[in-house]
């Protein structure tokens, strides 16, 4: 062991000026409040949750007015509550050294529930030893906790990251249909390839009433090929005259996906009504709205001809 010194050697912030906890901006916590800040370290480290809890004034444990000493067992209690209310943390050791900076902090440390070799005092050690848990369980748990702490009063300075959404499934196009009477063809049943229901189903119905609508038979054919299908489609979409296009969905072919042009209010109107816009489908082009609808022919019958 090293000889004992004659003095101890001045600690960081002991002036005030130079005290790098009085300089920091609110913006460098996770939560902050009119007397208490509670911050996290640069990243992500061995344990689930690192936290430390400062006062807002230059003072040390020792130093603290009988106000700020009681808030401090509140805030230690409500942090540490926060803290374990994470599932992959067992327990919550809090310590205060002292020895580095004469600001006070405390420090939190969320050990790992299930690991009973990492209790006792050198948590902090298994700490630096354990693999970094992932960044985005890390800045989700420091939202959660931030946002725990908020609700007693303070204000959370972060916020739950972004749900990176995908697609549901991919799409292929099969052809572009123009047809100023679709609304009453939408009304009918849209057919999957543009073609007309088949008169077997009328008849079987035992036909449908003189003031049902019918679809329309000029609907082009479906293109044999992707390239025919893309260039129908971009066809359709420079006409700009209130064009129509299904697009089958290559993994549900239960479903058709509608397109419309809102320019025309009318048009749109009618056609929103078949299943709805879903947002999930919507075109890049701004004025086009997608609408999903059952595949003609997983439809009944009685809807197909018209009720």
């Amino acid at each position: 062991m090293d000889p004992a010194v004659a003095s101890e050697p001045p600690r960081d912030g002991e002036d005030p000026s130079s005290c790098v906890a009085c300089s920091a901006s609110d913006d460098a916590y996770i939560w902050v409040s009119e007397r208490w800040r509670v911050r996290a370290t640069d990243g992500p480290t061995g344990l689930p949750m690192v936290l430390i809890l400062e006062a807002r004034s230059h003072l040390d444990l020792g130093d603290l007015p009988n106000l700020l000493a009681a808030e401090l067992g509140v805030m230690t209690v409500r942090l540490e509550r926060a803290i374990r209310s994470l599932d992959e943390v067992a327990q919550v050791h809090v310590n205060r050294w002292g020895d580095g900076a004469a600001h006070l902090h405390l420090w939190f440390l969320g050990r790992p529930a299930g690991q009973l070799q990492l209790r006792g005092p050198f948590l902090a050690m298994w700490d630096e030893i354990l693999e970094p848990v992932p960044e985005a369980q890390w800045r989700s748990n420091l939202a959660h906790i931030a946002a725990w702490l908020e609700e007693f009063g303070g204000t959370a300075q972060v916020a739950p990251p972004r749900i990176e959404w995908h697609a549901p499934s991919t799409f292929a196009r099969i052809t572009a249909i123009e047809d100023p009477a679709v609304d009453a063809t939408l009304g009918a049943g849209l057919a999957v390839d543009g073609a007309a229901p088949e008169a077997a189903d009328s008849e079987a119905t035992g036909g449908s009433d003189a003031g049902t609508p019918t679809p329309s038979a000029p609907h082009a054919a479906a293109p044999t090929d992707a390239s025919s299908s893309a260039t129908d489609a971009a066809a359709a979409d420079a006409s700009g005259d209130g064009h129509i296009s299904t697009v089958k969905e290559a993994d549900n072919p239960d479903w058709t996906t509608v397109d419309y042009d809102e320019s025309d209010d009318t048009k749109a109107s009618a056609e929103v009504t078949e299943g709805g816009p879903n947002p999930d489908f919507a075109s890049d082009d701004s004025e086009t709205v997608s609408v999903r609808i059952p595949s003609q022919a997983k439809r009944p019958r009685e809807e197909r001809v018209g009720r």
